[in-house]
């Protein structure tokens, strides 16, 4: 959602940036509102493919964008989303853009585009983040002329994992973002109260019309990017449930990126090779050419997964920080480990021989703080987590050193069985990675509101004392754990400012007085663990 995304995209791709004159045209939208569209046309007669961009952050921006474009035979259109600089309306982030039969402004620009006498009718959406997201949305509709997408760091939707994360507001990001790009103040209240899963996102969400999506895709993320979990989940709806011009026609990159992607470094690491993805696989150039004009250069043919496995930084010879490509997600076979959580803080792939309980204090008035992991305004990425794992709201299990390394890749689920004294509170569930010399480096993590544990538009309250069993699924990674090295799990019911502290009173978000919650995790063999998909051997 972040501009920065944008603009780390357009230097990658247009350098140096040339300023084209484009046509402005407004377009009016099915409720009488009229977007502010530029047009960029190649010189000599048409008609020809499009590639189109609606976003939030002027379209005057991409100016070079167009001129390249041109350049390469394509129309460029660039369109400010409604509310948005030369657009009317009202500026409230993706209000118009999803399905919403009342206003749905990507597929009536579409249509406009189609109508064109310089549109051959292949139309090609590219962006990043916000740009991505308008993206997803329009594919939602069906509408017809959509062939082609390349898709950075976005989500197909916003509820889930997104302006949310299990059931949680990412009060850092969506604040900050907010308030940067002077969205209406009224936004914030527009998506704080409607909870939990309204109609409001259903409307904006397409992860139930995969079906209608009938675009090639090329999907960008990072295992550390915000929106990490919903670009892999985009790729496999549209890879596998896609309509005939989508499934089976995506391709996926992940990188070991936060959201400003092709970076080297990452938080406090710094991968070997990151910003060099093999081949050509993420030019966007070669891919309209191939999805749009049906040149035949090669980037087709090339797997549908390009993936890079994360290992120990800094240890010379350690298995990993590569690039790898596979055929489909998950990439690798793999095998459900099962690491057992103990009394004693220890963790073990062996079960332990008694069971027991660990409690704490989870305080509204005293969260845990968030330490890198999957942010955008405040420090993202892999941090080390020392400084909260003494907090006596933080349950930490730690395995011996590994004889040999160990390789992870998808989705770990921890199982918790959990009881509380107040109505509602959260899990956070995290996965470090322990250097010899002490670091703890966060490489993934989930969170589940535990009122919303029986699925996300409905809030089912705890009965004090009684235990729940819940699953919190960890976001994804690829990630090689180097021997030696130990495996360190978090649990605790606070992140912040990552995500706002569960008043945990039983009331609505953000209403009431907030109250201590007296947490109790079971442990033991039946009781609490952590399920890791751990490549077949490795």
């Amino acid at each position: 959602m972040h501009r920065n995304i944008m603009l780390i995209l357009l230097i990658a791709i247009v350098s140096p940036l040339v300023t084209a004159a484009p046509q402005t045209q407004r377009v009016t939208m099915r409720d009488g509102v009229k977007l502010a569209t530029d047009v960029y046309q190649p010189e000599g007669d048409g008609p020809w493919p499009v590639i189109f961009l609606r976003f939030p952050y002027n379209k005057t921006s991409v100016a070079g964008m167009g001129m390249e474009a041109n350049k390469l035979g394509f129309v460029f259109v660039a369109q400010d989303t409604r509310g948005r600089f030369a657009s009317e309306g009202e500026n409230l982030p993706f209000d118009a853009d999803g399905q919403a039969e009342s206003k749905r402004d990507g597929f009536d620009t579409a249509e406009w585009i189609a109508k064109q006498p310089w549109c051959n009718g292949r139309i090609g959406t590219w962006g990043g983040s916000a740009g991505a997201i308008t993206q997803y949305l329009l594919a939602g509709t069906g509408q017809a002329n959509i062939v082609s997408q390349f898709m950075a760091v976005g989500t197909p939707s916003l509820f889930r994992d997104s302006i949310y994360r299990g059931g949680i507001f990412r009060a850092a990001m969506v604040e900050d973002w907010l308030r940067e790009t002077k969205f209406e103040p009224r936004a914030l209240d527009l998506w704080t109260k409607n909870y939990p899963l309204t109609q409001y996102w259903l409307d904006r969400e397409i992860v139930s019309r995969y079906g209608k999506v009938n675009a090639a895709g090329m999907h960008v993320g990072g295992w550390f990017d915000i929106f990490a979990q919903a670009t892999l989940d985009a790729f496999v709806g549209y890879q596998t449930q896609g309509g005939p011009g989508a499934k089976g026609k995506q391709k996926l990159i992940m990188g070991p990126w936060t959201h400003g992607v092709l970076a080297d470094k990452a938080g406090d690491l710094s991968f070997p090779g990151a910003t060099t993805t093999p081949g050509d696989v993420h030019d966007l150039w070669k891919w309209f050419a191939a999805t749009l004009k049906g040149q035949a250069n090669g980037i087709l043919d090339a797997p549908a997964v390009t993936y890079y496995t994360m290992g120990a930084v800094g240890e010379d010879g350690a298995p990993g920080n590569q690039w790898r490509s596979a055929a489909a997600w998950p990439p690798v076979k793999t095998q459900s480990r099962t690491l057992y959580l103990s009394a004693d803080h220890k963790a073990a792939f062996e079960p332990p021989s008694e069971s027991g309980s660990l409690g704490y204090r989870s305080d509204p008035a005293n969260p845990v703080p968030s330490i890198g992991g999957y942010e955008l305004t405040i420090p993202a990425g892999p941090k080390d987590q020392r400084p909260i794992e003494s907090r006596d709201d933080v349950l930490v299990f730690t395995t011996e050193p590994l004889p040999v390394s160990m390789e992870v890749t998808g989705n770990a689920i921890a199982r918790v069985k959990i009881s509380s004294d107040a109505p509602d509170t959260d899990l956070i569930v995290r996965l470090c990675d322990v250097y010899p010399d002490g670091r703890s480096i966060n490489i993934c993590e989930g969170a589940l509101r535990l009122s919303l544990r029986e699925g996300l538009d409905r809030q089912v309250w705890l009965k004090s004392g009684e235990p729940v069993s819940v699953e919190v699924k960890l976001w994804p990674t690829s990630m090689i754990f180097n021997r030696g090295h130990r495996l360190r799990v978090h649990i605790a019911s606070s992140s912040c400012r990552a995500l706002e502290p569960n008043r945990q009173n039983g009331l609505s978000p953000r209403t009431g007085d907030t109250r201590i919650a007296n947490n109790s995790v079971l442990l033991g063999k039946e009781a609490s663990c952590l399920l890791l998909p751990v490549a077949e051997g490795k």
